[in-house]
């Protein structure tokens, strides 16, 4: 009898352990698009069902906003798919819990952070692009642009749309590597020179390409995954890569430092980086942190790494706020109103 009663005991305290292991949630911040974060979860569930993903999801700039101001009361546990300089901006506030996952010797050296053990590692990256409706673009008489210069001239007025580096990082990627590309001066003259031609500044990355994919406007300056997924779906669209080179971003992850549920964060991290992960980032970006495992993605330049410009993210990161500081200054008055 009492053999049984142990038995019995030692099975429901099993039972409690797996049940408690079975409810661990995790709160996760993310700028990754909203239609990707069931597929994200569902691969992910796949080899770890024992933890559940609590998203949430918003542009950049607002993410990386939140963040900072939860610093001293942290709600997220883990980061999966946020801009490399944001990451960067929180590490050197302290918020990041260093750890070095399982696979990291696999990663390029440009996807993770230098410390020896690494508060953040990429999972991919993305790369401005120009998304050109073809049939707006004929009705209005508008040249195809092979460039960013192309983007200021008169012709173009009043027929491009952009994103607010404030609230996306597409539009920080943007800004911050025509500064870098053309040096400080002459970046924030082609700034003035564009914002002549500018109809309105939106709060979404992806928004300038899926407007002109609607044909509310007929160019956008956007990422070049959103373009070809709007194209491969049968959007009349023309997805441009300027000449001068293209900046990019790592979208990356993190372990947010306090949290709670240190295991269930690491074993998150530990997926981000794996093969698996890899292949599933390689469905909507060209380019992914492990080397040799992305294959084409249509309509993406088979050169994309060679596009892309040698892209300094320590110094965006530390310019960062002065850099959106000036922008908002002179051009924020065609900034569409916060949703």
């Amino acid at each position: 009898m009492l053999k049984s009663l142990r038995h019995s005991l030692a099975l429901g305290l099993c039972a409690l352990a797996v049940t408690a292991h079975a409810e661990t949630e995790l709160t996760v911040y993310t700028a990754v698009e909203a239609e990707d974060l069931q597929k994200y979860a569902q691969r992910f569930n796949e080899d770890h069902p024992d933890i559940k993903i609590n998203w949430v999801r918003d542009s950049t700039g607002v993410v990386t906003a939140r963040l900072l101001a939860e610093k001293d009361n942290p709600h997220a546990d883990v980061i999966w798919g946020l801009a490399g300089t944001s990451l960067l901006l929180l590490k050197g506030e302290g918020m990041l819990q260093p750890y070095a996952p399982k696979g990291l010797d696999k990663l390029s050296p440009k996807f993770r952070d230098k410390d020896a053990t690494p508060s953040w590692v990429g999972m991919d990256a993305w790369m401005a692009a120009i998304c050109v409706n073809t049939i707006e673009s004929d009705k209005l008489g508008l040249p195809m642009p092979a460039s960013w210069q192309d983007l200021t001239k008169p012709v173009y007025r009043d027929h491009v749309v952009m994103p607010n580096p404030n609230s996306s990082g597409t539009g920080f990627l943007d800004v911050s590597a025509w500064l870098q590309m053309m040096g400080e001066n002459a970046g924030w003259q082609y700034m003035d020179d564009l914002h002549q031609n500018i109809a309105r500044y939106t709060h979404s990355g992806s928004k300038p390409c899926k407007m002109a994919a609607a044909g509310e406007t007929p160019i956008g300056v956007s990422f070049a995954f959103r373009g070809a997924r709007l194209k491969q779906k049968g959007a009349p669209l023309e997805v441009v890569f300027p000449k001068e080179g293209l900046g990019w971003e790592v979208e990356a992850t993190a372990i947010v430092k306090g949290t709670k549920k240190m295991d269930a964060a690491k074993t998150l991290v530990d997926w981000s980086i794996s093969h698996k992960a890899m292949e599933m980032y390689n469905e909507g970006y060209a380019i992914v942190g492990m080397p040799g495992v992305a294959q084409p993605v249509e309509y993406f330049p088979a050169n994309a790494d060679e596009l892309i410009i040698d892209n300094d993210f320590g110094w965006a990161a530390s310019h960062r706020d002065a850099i959106l500081a000036e922008w908002q200054r002179r051009y924020d008055g065609k900034s569409e109103a916060a949703e």
